[in-house]
Order: structure tokens, then C-alpha cells, then sequence
């Protein structure tokens, strides 16, 4: 039984639109990938980092006091 209300044209148009869709410009030599940048991983590692050393510190000298 077909589907009465499908319209394939407004389909083909709408990929037309898609694909005809011109990217953002990069800078010569820029690498981006999926639009992250990896200084915010680096910030969010390194503070974790200084929290559990922080935490390590502060088991070590209860355990020891």
C-alpha cells in the first residue's frame, strides 16, 4: 500500500541542499576534528590531576599523623 503523503522530490531537494553546502573556512594548516579543541581536554585532565594528588596528599598525612 503506498504512502500518500511521501513526497520524494522534497526529499531529493533537501539532499541537493545538503550536500551543495559549503564548509567554514580553516586556516592553512589547522586540523579540526568533530569541532573540539584540545586545549579544553588538556585544562580539564590537568585538574583532575591536581585533585587527586591533592586527595593522595591528604590520605598520606592523615595516615601518617
Amino acid at each position: 500500500m503506498a504512502d500518500n503523503d511521501y513526497d520524494p522530490a522534497g526529499s531529493t531537494q533537501m539532499f541537493r541542499a545538503f550536500v551543495e553546502e559549503t564548509p567554514a573556512p580553516q586556516a592553512p594548516g589547522s586540523v579540526n576534528t568533530y569541532g573540539n579543541s584540545g586545549g579544553n581536554r588538556t585544562g580539564k585532565i590537568a585538574l583532575i590531576a591536581v585533585v587527586a594528588l591533592a586527595v593522595l596528599g591528604a590520605v598520606i598525612w592523615l595516615a601518617v599523623k
